[in-house]
C-alpha cells in the first residue's frame, strides 16, 4: 500500500512547519495528496452562571476561535506555499468546540492513509494538540507520523526502528509504516527484555524480520536487556547510539469516559521524542 491521501492538523500558528515540511516531502515523493486542516477550538466549558452571562461567555469563545482557526490557516498557507512546487494540496479551516474535536478530527482522519502531526507536548502545545492526535489514531484509524520541531531528515529515512513486544498494536504499525520500512538501508527490530515463556521465546522478533524480509525490506533483530527503569528510556538510548531516523511503534491506550487517552509507554516515547515517531493503533 502507498500512501496516496495524506492529512496534516494545525491547531495553532506556532511549530507547524516541521510537520508540514515533512508532510509535503512524503506527498511530492510518494505523488500524493496533502489535505491541511486549520482548526479553531472553543475550549469554554460553560456551567453555572447568571442569566444572559453564559451566551456573552459562548459568543467571545467562539470569536476567539475563530480568530485562531484564521491564523493557523494563515500559517499553514505560508508553510505550504513555501514548499515544492510539484506538491497537490488543499487547506480547509474548521472552528469546533473542545468537547466535538474528536468527531471533526477522525471523520478526516478516517480517509487518509497517513496523518502527520506535531509533537502534542511541549511548551507551545496544548490540551487540543494531544486530543487531536488520540483522535486521529484511536477513532480515524488512521496511521500517525508524529513530527518532533527538528523536523525530518529525510522522506526516505535510511535507519529505523520497529519497536516489537508481539501486541497486536506494534504489528500493526509495522504493516502500516511498510513504505518507509522497504525503502529504508536498515530496519531494527527492537525487543527488550523478551517473555522468558511465550510464543517467540526461542527466537524474538524472527517472525516478524521473517515477514518483513518477504516484503522486501532489510530487517534485523536486535534484543536488549532492559538495563533502566523503563523500556522507553531503554529504547531512547537505543536509538541514539544507532542514529535511528524513525522509531515505528504501536499507540496503546485505555478507555476512559468513552474517549481514547493514550498510554504510559506512548505518552513516554512522545515526551522525549527526538525524532519522528510512526504510531498506529
Amino acid at each position: 500500500m502507498a500512501y496516496k491521501s495524506l492529512l496534516t492538523i494545525a491547531a495553532s500558528p506556532e511549530g507547524l512547519l516541521a510537520p508540514v515540511s515533512a508532510a509535503a516531502q512524503i506527498a511530492v515523493r510518494t505523488d500524493a495528496h496533502l489535505d491541511a486542516l486549520a482548526l479553531g477550538v472553543d475550549r469554554t466549558q460553560v456551567g453555572y452562571s447568571y442569566v444572559g452571562s453564559g451566551a456573552v461567555m459562548i459568543a467571545a469563545a467562539m470569536d476567539r476561535a475563530e480568530a485562531e482557526a484564521r491564523e493557523a490557516e494563515a500559517a499553514l498557507n505560508a508553510a505550504l506555499g513555501s514548499q515544492s512546487p510539484d506538491l497537490r494540496y488543499g487547506v480547509e479551516s474548521v472552528v469546533t468546540q473542545l468537547g466535538a474535536l474528536t468527531d471533526v478530527v477522525a471523520a478526516r482522519a478516517r480517509y487518509a492513509d497517513l496523518v502527520v502531526l506535531p509533537l502534542p507536548y511541549g511548551k507551545t502545545r496544548g490540551v487540543e494538540d494531544e486530543a487531536l492526535t488520540e483522535a486521529a489514531l484511536f477513532e480515524g484509524m488512521a496511521p500517525v507520523l508524529v513530527v518532533p520541531e527538528a523536523g525530518m531528515k529525510s522522506s526516505d529515512p535510511r535507519r529505523i526502528v520497529v519497536a516489537w513486544n508481539q501486541s497486536r498494536e506494534a504489528l500493526v504499525a509495522a504493516r502500516r509504516s511498510m513504505p518507509f520500512l522497504r525503502r529504508a538501508e536498515n530496519v531494527q527490530i527492537v525487543v527488550i527484555d523478551p517473555p522468558s515463556h511465550g510464543p517467540e521465546r526461542s527466537d524474538p522478533g524472527g517472525l516478524l524480520c521473517q515477514y518483513l524480509v518477504r516484503h522486501g525490506v532489510r530487517a534485523e533483530v536486535t534484543v536488549l536487556a532492559k538495563s533502566l527503569p523503563r523500556v522507553s528510556d531503554v529504547l531512547a538510548r537505543h536509538l541514539r547510539d544507532v542514529d535511528a531516523e524513525m522509531l515505528v511503534m504501536g499507540a496503546y491506550g485505555h478507555s476512559r469516559f468513552r474517549e481514547a487517552i493514550m498510554g504510559g509507554a506512548t505518552r513516554d516515547m512522545l515526551e522525549g521524542a527526538a525524532i519522528p515517531v510512526f504510531l498506529a493503533h
